[in-house]
């Protein structure tokens, strides 16, 4: 599907984009706890006809998903909370550099 990523793609680029964010915030004066992430997605599934296939799940961006005729997409919301591997009773802290205008 052209446009489209795989959501298991999505989710594992978010992952590498937080963790990236928390060692990133080593040893800053401000960081942010995450709770929890939600993501809203306008998804289409697509099931393949050969034996052994599997149902995909793939994530649009808002003009391929209105532009799409002939695929049947749906919205999902995602809520994840994000765990340390190495000690998931400590929660998970992000920093990122302040952006102009920001306060």
């Amino acid at each position: 599907m052209d446009g489209a990523v795989e959501l298991a793609d999505m989710v594992a680029q978010l992952r590498s984009e937080l963790s990236r964010a928390m060692a990133d915030g080593d040893g800053e004066g401000i960081r942010f706890q995450a709770e929890s992430l939600e993501l809203e997605l306008t998804v289409g599934v697509e099931r393949s006809r050969e034996p052994g296939a599997k149902v995909r799940f793939w994530v649009f961006d808002v003009q391929h998903s209105a532009r799409s005729a002939n695929t049947t997409t749906q919205r999902i919301k995602l809520s994840l909370k994000p765990v340390r591997a190495d000690a998931p009773e400590r929660p998970a802290l992000i920093s990122g550099a302040e952006l102009f205008d920001e306060s």
